[in-house]
């Protein structure tokens, strides 16, 4: 992931508020759901590898073979999936600010990089010189609460993915990634239109009840005139 901002801490305190029934209060936050659960059972990293699985099957471009760049990789669960699918003859390059902890897998390659700095794209080249079919991106804010707040640095990392994606990926190429709906997606979305031959907006499965968060999904890159 790549955090932006430091975290905003907010106490309310009600002194003579009565505290609600039981009937009236809301079902609290399930840490370990059935989709963590099932994670577990399967030797995921993470829960949200349901949800690029999800994304990929309605898409069905994650096809044997092809080459795919996952920002924000860490821990590593949507890139077992990502593996999973392209198989050995394919090749998926994690990449994430932090470590990620290996994945015996040869089609998988890891990048400790930063994806704004005018390194990175030597640094891409280097596991990988031809241009891509698929950039996927899980990137998230480190969130304070404020919703709009919240909005505007998904927003931000939405159009740092975007970039991404117009630098390296083929023509025909497809586009994956996660977004706080609100602020200005609008924007955010005409952008994505103006580069790709369609659009769909989805929210997996595995998004919890209380999240957000959706997932901007394209196809059919149409990179820039010469």
């Amino acid at each position: 992931m790549y955090p932006l901002g430091e975290a905003v801490e907010r106490a309310h305190t009600h002194p003579v508020a009565r505290a609600p029934s039981v009937s009236t209060m809301a079902k609290p936050y399930d840490v370990h759901d059935r989709f963590y659960r099932k994670a577990k059972a399967q030797g995921l990293r993470a829960r949200s590898a349901f949800k690029i699985d999800e994304l990929a099957e309605r898409m069905g471009v994650v096809k044997p073979g092809i080459a795919v760049l996952d920002l924000g990789a860490a821990p590593g669960g949507w890139l077992q999936v990502l593996a999973r699918r392209v198989g050995p003859s394919g090749l998926v390059v994690g990449v994430d600010l932090v470590p990620i902890k290996p994945l015996a897998l040869p089609q998988v390659k890891l990048l400790q990089a930063d994806v704004t700095s005018p390194g990175f794209a030597a640094q891409l080249a280097a596991l990988t010189p031809t241009k891509l079919d698929l950039v996927t991106s899980d990137m998230a804010p480190k969130t304070c609460g404020i919703r709009a707040t919240d909005e505007a640095r998904s927003l931000e990392l939405c159009g740092i993915a975007l970039r991404c994606a117009q630098d390296h990926l083929r023509p025909g190429g497809a586009f994956i990634t996660k977004v706080f709906m609100g602020g200005d997606f609008k924007v955010f979305e005409r952008q994505v239109r103006a580069r790709f031959a369609s659009i769909k907006i989805m929210r997996p499965e595995a998004t919890r009840a209380h999240s957000f968060e959706v997932y901007l999904t394209a196809r059919g890159f149409q990179p820039a005139s010469a």
